[in-house]
């Protein structure tokens, strides 16, 4: 719907930042898992007062027809020197696109890898931010996830890093206060977890929500569990087939469940829940799909050193016309073992059978360059909208941009890239941790999508580098270039999958399966872009070998 945009109005709400840190150690790896720290605390947070906050001038960084807002500022809406913020989860009120929440990583201090649950809140489509401060001040949390239902209440999961338990938080006045839905750590969950929520007031499973999370390191055992009461409480966790890790969720207009992820290497699936919806059984899996990325997932890169280049995102199409019920997926991955590309892939036919993968950044192939952070969004109208940080300008192939492009053809063709922000060195600004976090998020509208992301702007002079801060762009297509589509991906399938009517079901790289194709509803979607903005969360990756929880440490 229309957005209304207020004039700026740099007022901010009266908050304060609390409780400081000392440094924070991380586990060490299992043996022949990737070689990334858990989510782990170390010591407690330092008692109040024991880091003098400075401040600064806000940054508001100008691209062009872009404007990236910074978002973690102090109450007077200055930015708070010394801190860090990475990992923004992004949500938006479909209903007043004024009314944006986003959530973070809060590091009060860079020298400390002690974390909080930030939140931030904007009522002028993201020219003003508040940020009131942590939901638990003082808590070890991490990993947040933000999302929204098509009423306007907001959703917070946040993790509790001691127990790598989760609990979900609902707002109803868009991000200004929250309140804790599940008691602390009663969601379940694991290190990474993600939610989605179904949408459709004519499913089954209106309102019921889906988590699902790396189930090594989980809170108790396996890797997916529902709630059926708006996150007041969860069932028993379940396994998902083969495992998925570093992905997310979304649910089609019929109320099927889609679950993307990985296997921290080159193998990628799309695992189907019909009965997910039933509120009378218990979830199960009917379809798992083997899908090609053209590439293999990248943990380490020099862009990101001591994090993920890209995790897996799927979305489903929810429109209502010719693309309405389409599945799509984007992944950075790296085709050749040097740099990443946005990669892109489809299913027309519920999850059955996805297209070759298509790179989305335009740039001639370069296996210095990275793009990374792909992610991804589906407007009310069909259009999907996908944003990256990108190194395609920067002779030492690190200083990187956010990028965006956009297709309204559901993702046969896709529009010239676009960057949309100012250079900043993403190897700066690090909380005792060497990344600039694992994801940054979108959520799109008719006309275009709200953005949050991390970027380095801010210089801090004690330091004598820049600094991590969460910032807030609104991307469209007629914020930018004309479009003028080049080809994309042809519907070639590249894998089929195994499915029965239970929850035991596997694929392989050439897989035959027996699956309902989701139907096609009428309705022809148009768009007449104009520019708004949008986020997502987490914390630091997590190994996994199943089906056996490890202690809680």
């Amino acid at each position: 719907m229309t957005k209304k945009r207020s004039t700026i109005n740099y007022l901010l709400s009266a908050i304060g930042l609390l409780s400081l840190a000392t440094v924070s150690g991380q586990t060490i790896p299992l043996k022949g898992r990737m070689t990334e720290p858990l989510e782990k605390p170390g010591m407690p947070p330092a008692p109040v007062g024991t880091y003098r906050l400075e401040t600064s001038p806000r940054m508001i960084s100008t691209y062009g027809y872009f404007v990236s807002y910074q978002v973690n500022v102090d109450a007077n809406g200055m930015n708070i020197v010394g801190d860090a913020a990475n990992e923004p989860s992004i949500s938006v009120d479909p209903t007043n696109g004024n009314k944006i929440a986003i959530g973070w990583r809060q590091f009060d201090t860079w020298t400390s890898n002690f974390r909080q649950s930030g939140y931030g809140y904007t009522t002028d489509a993201g020219v003003t931010w508040h940020f009131p401060g942590d939901l638990q001040p003082g808590v070890f949390r991490s990993d947040p996830v933000t999302n929204s239902d098509e009423t306007g209440s907001f959703f917070y999961l946040s993790l509790l890093v001691n127990t790598f338990c989760g609990d979900i938080w609902r707002s109803t006045n868009g991000g200004q206060t929250w309140t804790e839905r599940s008691p602390d750590g009663a969601a379940h969950s694991g290190d990474k977890e993600w939610f989605n929520l179904d949408r459709t007031p004519t499913s089954m499973g209106h309102g019921f929500q889906y988590q699902f999370w790396t189930g090594f390191f989980a809170c108790d055992s396996g890797e997916f569990s529902r709630s059926t009461d708006g996150g007041a409480t969860w069932q028993t966790p379940v396994n998902i087939p083969n495992g998925p890790v570093w992905g997310t969720l979304d649910v089609a207009s019929n109320g099927y469940l889609y679950i993307g992820g990985g296997d921290e290497g080159s193998s990628f699936w799309c695992v189907r829940s019909t009965n997910a919806r039933d509120p009378n059984q218990t979830p199960s899996f009917d379809q798992v799909t083997t899908v090609n990325m053209g590439g293999s997932t990248v943990y380490g890169g020099t862009v990101n050193p001591g994090g993920l280049a890209g995790q897996m995102f799927l979305a489903v199409d929810r429109s209502g016309g010719p693309t309405n019920n389409n599945i799509y997926m984007v992944s950075s991955v790296s085709p050749s073992g040097g740099g990443t590309d946005v990669m892109f892939v489809r299913s027309t036919d519920g999850g059955l059978t996805f297209s070759a993968p298509h790179r989305i950044n335009d740039d001639p192939v370069n296996t210095s360059k990275w793009h990374f952070f792909g992610t991804l969004a589906v407007a009310p109208n069909g259009r999907i909208d996908s944003v990256w940080l990108d190194t395609r300008n920067a002779a030492n192939n690190t200083d990187s941009q956010l990028f965006y492009s956009w297709s309204t053809d559901g993702g046969l063709t896709w529009a010239p890239n676009v960057a949309v922000s100012n250079s900043f060195d993403p190897l700066q600004g690090w909380p005792s941790q060497n990344k600039i976090g694992d994801y940054i998020t979108i959520v799109s509208d008719n006309t275009g999508g709200d953005v949050a992301y991390s970027a380095t702007f801010n210089f801090n002079p004690s330091r004598g580098q820049h600094e991590q801060d969460v910032y807030f762009v609104r991307v469209s297509p007629s914020g930018g270039a004309t479009p003028t589509p080049t080809p994309t991906a042809t519907p070639t399938v590249t894998a089929t999958p195994t499915a029965t009517a239970t929850a035991t079901a596997t694929a392989t790289a050439t897989s035959t399966v027996a699956a309902t194709a989701t139907p096609v509803v009428t309705a022809t979607p148009t768009a007449t872009p104009t520019p708004r903005v949008t986020p997502t969360p987490r914390s630091e990756p997590s190994p996994r070998v199943r089906p056996t929880p490890p202690p809680r440490p």
